[in-house]
């Protein structure tokens, strides 16, 4: 006798790496790339299906911090038997520490195509002001 398996679309629709939680590991968000130019910090953040008002930096006490958050959901119409309805709303964020001298008009920023690219420029050492002796004779 000749077993046949039965082939049902929603068998491994569901099993799809998007639906199971492989897919939202949190390791797969906000890749970051960090790259020295000198006198600046290139910061570049991959945010993949965000939207530019969908994202903040913030400067605060030294610490640079990104936040994204969206909002999305799938609508279902003209359908009274649907099987499933799925809808998304997630948030990351992540924060780098600058220092503390600079304040947020000093980093550039810009979001093209999923990337949020930020320059930082490096913090100047503050000079220690050498002890200047007075001669004694």
């Amino acid at each position: 006798m000749l077993l046949t398996k039965r082939n049902n679309l929603f068998d491994e629709f569901f099993n799809d790496p998007f639906f199971t939680d492989a897919y939202h590991d949190r390791q797969s968000l906000m890749k970051t790339d960090i790259e020295d130019k000198g006198n600046d910090y290139v910061i570049e953040i991959e945010l993949p299906g965000y939207k530019k008002e969908e994202v903040r930096a913030e400067l605060k006490e030294g610490y640079l911090t990104i936040y994204a958050e969206t909002v999305s959901e799938n609508e279902v119409k003209n359908q009274k038997n649907f099987i499933r309805r799925e809808r998304y709303s997630g948030a990351v964020k992540r924060s780098f520490y600058v220092g503390s001298g600079l304040k947020q008009e000093d980093v550039r920023a810009s979001f093209e195509n999923g990337i949020l690219k930020l320059v930082v420029p490096k913090e100047t050492p503050k000079q220690i002001e050498e002890n200047h002796y007075i001669t004694i004779e």
